[in-house]
């Protein structure tokens, strides 16, 4: 569990470095994360990380896939979390 914790933390500490850098990117007009890119590293459990980012750094805000997406993917891996947590006490 504890080796979970420390890879939820990591990859979510990504997905908010991977915002920041794409949006970095975005502002010079250079080569852009995919977006199926950010997608995977939200299913991948960094849903928190790569929605922190959106919020911090005012990226993809206004496309409905990621205003809509990356919030759910978040709810299913907490209820998936909290399904667990529950189960294993």
């Amino acid at each position: 569990m504890k080796i979970f914790l420390y890879y939820v933390l990591a990859i979510n500490l990504y997905g908010i470095f991977v915002m920041y850098s794409d949006k970095n990117k975005s502002r010079k007009g250079k080569w852009r994360t995919p977006e199926k890119t950010l997608f995977t590293i939200a299913i991948a459990y960094g849903a928190l990380g790569i929605f922190l980012g959106m919020r911090l750094f005012r990226h993809k805000t206004k496309h409905n896939k990621f205003v809509i997406g990356i919030p759910a993917i978040l709810i299913v891996q907490i209820f998936i979390f909290f399904k667990y947590i529950y189960r294993v006490l």
